[in-house]
């Protein structure tokens, strides 16, 4: 009885202890997928926070060098533009995905020398559309480099957002050696996600400078760093942080009376570049043709030559705006100086270069402004 009695209470107790070690092991599993599933949501999550941390930064394509292609690594000049997708362009430089979530479109795939009216309006709404997506913090347009800075002045003119815009392109296509184009890039990002960007107006991000889009132009066309401003830049990008040093001085986007979502058209308004022995065939011919203003390209300080001012003062007798600017790049025109402004009821340019009083002059006369209005605008803008 007693060894019937041990071997119930043994076996009881064997039974017991089967049970607890297959409960047990019954719940390893079960711990530790829910162990891997909490480290993949935690991972997940991580995932999320850093991308939600990371600025929205849409890139616009229109072509240009930085979409260019060359025969070998050695056509540093001598190449085709325009011909890489946006897709590709991005796809790289997996370095953006460290600077910002970044979206791309395809507007246009042409060389910027082609650029007309039509294409400003087309990419200025489209980039005051995006300025208006809660989702999107700052926006690039890659361009080829030949109209670019008037591209970026029309921007500046009429997005009214203090978003950042950044135009960007390149002197080299990505195929040559120590191409500019991936860098150029990567701080146009960049500068268009920093929260110091805000504010400022669109800029020109190219050779590691920041530059306003109102003061700079192309200088050269065989050097990277072609882009400069007499004024001087406004800052820099080094390995991703922004060096700001000045601020533009002159009104822009939010600060600005045009605004692209009223603008559907703009005006004819051509240049008269001045020259030793220059006739006034240009001036009659573009009269002729429509011009609602013209831009003279004087000589120093505006001057125009005597046989072209009776055809000047002709063309404003007919209702055409006369601007006088100079082919000097540095420096500007004073106005009734070298000709009597006012009397001739003409206009000078200040500081802006002949293709870009252009553009402020097809603005100004989306409006119809008179030579004293439109006087303002080139002092203030």
């Amino acid at each position: 009885m007693v060894i019937q009695s041990f071997r119930k209470s043994v076996s009881a107790a064997a039974v017991a202890v089967a049970v607890s070690l297959l409960g047990s092991l019954a719940t390893l599993p079960s711990a530790s997928f829910a162990q891997d599933a909490s480290s993949g949501a935690s991972s997940a999550a991580t995932a999320a926070a850093a991308k939600a941390a990371k600025p929205n930064v849409v890139v616009l394509a229109t072509g240009g060098t930085i979409a260019g292609a060359g025969a070998s690594a050695m056509n540093s000049a001598t190449y085709s533009a325009a011909k890489v997708p946006v897709d590709k362009l991005l796809a790289g430089l997996p370095e953006l995905a460290n600077v910002a979530n970044v979206k791309g479109e395809q507007v246009f795939q042409i060389a910027s020398e082609s650029f007309t009216n039509d294409n400003l309006l087309t990419l200025a709404k489209r980039v005051s559309a995006l300025a208006k997506q809660g989702d999107v913090d700052g926006i690039v347009i890659t361009h080829g480099t030949d109209t670019l800075a008037e591209t970026a002045y029309f921007l500046s003119l009429t997005v009214q957002t203090d978003k950042p815009i950044v135009v960007v392109g390149s002197m080299r296509p990505g195929t040559a050696l120590s191409a500019d184009g991936a860098l150029n890039l990567v701080n146009a990002v960049s500068v268009a996600g920093a929260k110091d960007s805000k504010g400022k107006g669109v800029f020109v991000t190219m050779n590691d400078e920041i530059q306003t889009a109102r003061d700079v132009n192309k200088d050269i066309n065989i050097k990277t760093g072609a882009f400069t401003s007499q004024w001087g830049p406004l800052g820099m990008v080094v390995e991703g942080r922004n060096y700001w040093f000045r601020a533009p001085a002159k009104r822009h986007t939010t600060q600005s009376e045009f605004n692209i979502d009223s603008i559907d058209k703009l005006p004819q308004v051509d240049i008269v570049y001045a020259y030793g022995s220059v006739q006034p065939t240009t001036v009659n011919a573009l009269v002729d043709a429509g011009a609602k203003a013209i831009v003279h390209a004087g000589t120093g300080n505006g001057s125009v030559a005597d046989r072209m001012v009776k055809p000047l003062q002709d063309a404003r007798g007919k209702g055409v705006l006369i601007v006088r600017s100079s082919r000097v790049p540095y420096g500007f025109v004073l106005r009734n100086a070298e000709q009597p402004d006012d009397k001739y009821d003409w206009v000078v340019a200040h500081d802006m270069r002949p293709e870009k009083a252009r553009i402020l002059t097809m603005l100004a006369l989306t409006k119809g402004v008179s030579t004293s209005e439109l006087q303002r605008m080139f002092w203030e803008y």
